[in-house]
């Protein structure tokens, strides 16, 4: 049986209240989102999940052509992250292979995600910083970057968490 590294932190409530950076990569890092069509749907699925799930913001997000970076805010979610980054992988596939049959294979995105918690306001300041120098230092031309209203959090925003 092949090994598959399980990146979670054991025991962890992911349902605990905070905010979550999130790498999200394409099928073998294929630049499926170079595609207007489907970043379109990657997009308006992201904007979604606010609506889907309670307790649920979006703070920052990036996209490029074979990754998407998501600060994700919970805030008393009726969801953990892992339900709620699964939903937005299954409806997000769903979508894009009925729009584009031919184009994607069996998966639009690879099985795992990157997560990191964001544990103080220094760090959050730092990520959001990173994801929107990312695309240009990976000299992509980058065409979205979303703020939510919680993107100019201050040191009084942001609930410090050991």
């Amino acid at each position: 049986m092949k090994y598959r590294k399980f990146t979670r932190i054991k025991n962890y409530d992911y349902k605990t209240n905070g905010y979550y950076f999130v790498t999200i990569c394409t099928d073998f890092k294929q630049s499926f989102l170079d595609n207007l069509k489907i970043k379109e749907i990657v997009v308006a699925e992201i904007a979604l999940l606010k609506k889907r799930f309670s307790g649920l913001d979006i703070d920052h997000f990036v996209m490029m052509s074979n990754h998407i970076h998501i600060i994700f805010i919970l805030e008393d979610s009726n969801k953990t992250l892992p339900e709620v980054i699964q939903a937005f992988k299954s409806i997000a596939t769903i979508r894009a292979k009925r729009a584009l049959p031919l184009q994607i294979g069996k998966h639009l995105w690879q099985k795992n995600y990157y997560e990191h918690i964001i544990r103080n306001d220094k760090a959050l300041y730092n990520i959001r910083k990173y994801i929107q120098e990312n695309p240009l230092k990976e000299k992509i031309d980058w065409d979205i970057i979303y703020s939510g209203i919680n993107a100019t959090a201050t040191k009084n925003d942001t609930k410090t968490r050991q």
